[in-house]
């Protein structure tokens, strides 16, 4: 087995594909990456069992071959070296893997291929085709919203709402939420899944540079997702996802529009002032005047700010986690921001009021904290 490479295009897909490998696995052989060698295109493989993910690089070569290598050795050498041509070259014999470069040569043990995992096959999987550019903004807007709480699994992830009439992502982590629609694709039938963090943050990075379309075939456990010269297969998480549409308030009457880059940075300022236990801050709405204002007792540490903004609707004071608050700003993107709010202890909905693409539509909840008195 030989083949030439170009170092930085080799570790760049080394680099990503390693976000699969876990840094304990139950398999030693899933310590290492799978070099899958035919003619000009090396596929790269890296598995923690529930994610499997392999890409291809284009190399120079006549031969054909598998090996699995290293992640860690190989990936730690590579990124000491300048781009330049490398040579990798199997010594069968002594079951080692020789790499030449201008500076010199390494050698690192290899191992059999026949011991890695192989990909599950999907059992009569549904179809949905989704441009690339629409699902990376999906998992963008959604993502940093799901939770981190291992006793409720099913939030952990991100849902996928597929219908004939458009398709929904959904993620809360029971403090905020944001749903995230798409009237411009559809799906041949409906269906409804939720897509584990980890394989959505391998997804965000190929899908960053690519403008095609992703093929996504699913089942009742499993999603394989393909585009490019790329192929994620993961293990969709278990159980019901929460009823979304259900705390979602649907009467609010108090509106109130604000340049969201002059609330974001006012936000930014007063919450350093706030309580380091719940990073409450409060926002009391009159007229076209808005006060922020945050407060940390037990340091006598306290800030207010006065933004001119538009509002209709009853005078109120409404408490929110200024870190949700800044997040869910952050993955506005827009010049100006709609709060809509009914009362002081109801979620707040967020939403932006332009830079809208044709066909989408984002809401981002965030339940109150009870003002301080």
């Amino acid at each position: 087995m030989k083949f030439i490479v170009s170092s930085s295009n080799l570790l760049k897909k080394l680099q990503v594909l390693g976000g699969v490998v876990n840094s304990k696995n139950t398999l030693p052989i899933l310590d290492n990456f799978l070099f899958e060698l035919s003619e000009n295109q090396l596929k790269i493989t890296a598995s923690d069992l529930e994610t499997t993910m392999s890409s291809v690089v284009e190399v120079m070569s006549e031969n054909k071959g598998n090996i699995a290598v290293s992640v860690r050795l190989l990936t730690d050498a590579l990124k000491t070296l300048p781009d330049q041509p490398l040579t990798f070259k199997t010594n069968e014999e002594e079951n080692t893997l020789e790499i030449i470069s201008e500076h010199g040569k390494y050698n690192m043990a290899y191992y059999s291929d026949e011991e890695y995992p192989k990909p599950v096959v999907l059992d009569s999987p549904k179809t949905t085709f989704i441009p690339s550019k629409v699902l990376n903004k999906a998992i963008n807007n959604t993502i940093f919203a799901a939770g981190n709480d291992e006793l409720r699994p099913t939030i952990s992830g991100v849902l996928f709402d597929f219908s004939t009439e458009g398709a929904t992502f959904v993620a809360t982590d029971a403090h905020k939420l944001v749903k995230y629609d798409r009237t411009d694709i559809a799906s041949p039938e409906d269906a409804k899944f939720i897509v584990p963090k980890k394989t959505l943050n391998l997804l965000k990075t190929f899908l960053s540079s690519s403008d095609t379309e992703v093929n996504i075939e699913y089942n009742n456990v499993n999603a394989k997702i393909t585009f490019d010269d790329t192929t994620l297969i993961c293990r969709l998480i278990d159980g019901e996802y929460p009823n979304y549409e259900a705390v979602i308030p649907d009467e609010n009457p108090n509106k109130l529009k604000i340049n969201r880059a002059l609330f974001l940075n006012a936000v930014r300022r007063v919450s350093v002032f706030s309580s380091m236990t719940t990073h409450q801050i409060s926002l009391k709405i009159a007229g076209t005047e808005l006060k922020i204002s945050g407060e940390d007792v037990d340091f006598f540490n306290k800030a207010n700010e006065n933004l001119n903004c538009e509002y209709v609707g009853d005078n109120m004071s409404i408490g929110f986690n200024s870190r949700y608050l800044i997040e869910m700003l952050d993955h506005l993107i827009s010049d100006e921001v709609l709060i809509e709010m009914s009362s002081y202890n109801r979620a707040g909905i967020l939403s932006p009021l332009n830079d809208n693409e044709k066909g989408e539509k984002t809401t981002m909840l965030l339940m109150p904290i009870l003002i301080n008195s």
